[in-house]
């Protein structure tokens, strides 16, 4: 069976996903959509980086009680999904602003990100010492 080729012509008529981001307004500077790309990647990469925490603390003994470890491990799995589902919500909105010419969108998820990362420091910390 041999698998269909996309052509120049052919490519743009297919729609992109998710639609609502690509409806209405124009293409902006390829450049701006590749920062907002990295941008976005960058969020994946942090996000990963929390969930191969949680399973590091599932795994690795640290002497840590059985329930904190769970607890910790549990709040870092949970952080890194929040993670990633704002880094996706957060490409879409800046896509969208910058296709309809419009101011790009604040970031709303570092403080609360950094608050929870703080307050599970602390409680390391505050086991360890």
């Amino acid at each position: 069976m041999q698998r269909p080729t996309r052509d120049a012509k052919n490519w743009k008529s297919k729609p992109f996903w998710p639609s609502h981001t690509y409806a209405g307004g124009s293409d902006p500077d390829y450049r701006f959509s590749l920062a907002n790309e990295r941008t976005f990647l960058a969020w994946i990469r942090t996000s990963l980086a929390l969930v191969a925490a949680s399973v590091a603390l599932r795994v690795v003994d640290t002497g840590f009680p059985p329930v904190l470890r769970k607890g910790l491990a549990l709040a870092l799995l949970g952080l890194g999904c929040f993670a990633a589902v704002a880094a996706f919500v957060r490409w879409t909105m800046s896509e969208r602003a910058m296709r309809r010419g419009r101011s790009l969108p604040r970031l709303t998820v570092a403080l609360p990100l950094a608050i929870a990362l703080i307050l599970i420091a602390g409680v390391v910390v505050g086991t360890v010492v």
